[in-house]
């Protein structure tokens, strides 16, 4: 599997009262490393948006934590294609501080159309994601 590493430290904003970062502040890590996978791939999200009309939201999301994140830690933002068909595509991550694994997920996507409604994913983006 071909996973792509992405830095990010954590802000102040992230975190909550007990100066951790908040849970759902992971899904944000994920669509960062999501974006930085697609983009290293040779396409950006905007370039699909626009070229394809395509729109690929998240309809389901896995997030399994095992250790918090806090305030100024650099964290390790690790994305990988776990599967890509026509009308699916799901992702795996992996958030490190140094080389302790802090949470790991997944997310799934269908392309849709800006009137949302699932259509095909073109080929040649599933050929630049697979490549």
């Amino acid at each position: 599997m071909d996973w792509i590493e992405f830095s990010y430290r954590v802000i102040y904003g992230d975190t909550d009262c007990g100066g951790v970062m908040y849970y759902a502040n992971y899904l944000r890590l994920f669509e960062i490393g999501r974006t930085e996978y697609i983009r290293k791939k040779g396409i950006s999200y905007r370039e699909i948006e626009e070229k394809f009309a395509i729109i690929l939201p998240v309809i389901e999301v896995y997030a399994k934590y095992k250790a918090p994140a806090r305030y100024d830690d650099i964290l390790t933002i690790k994305t990988a294609l776990l599967e890509v068909k026509s009308y699916k595509i799901t992702f795996l991550y992996e958030i490190y501080r140094e080389r302790e694994l802090l949470c790991e997920g997944k997310t799934l996507h269908v392309p849709i159309n800006r009137e949302g409604k699932i259509v095909r994913l073109p080929y040649e983006v599933i050929n630049l994601l697979k490549k």
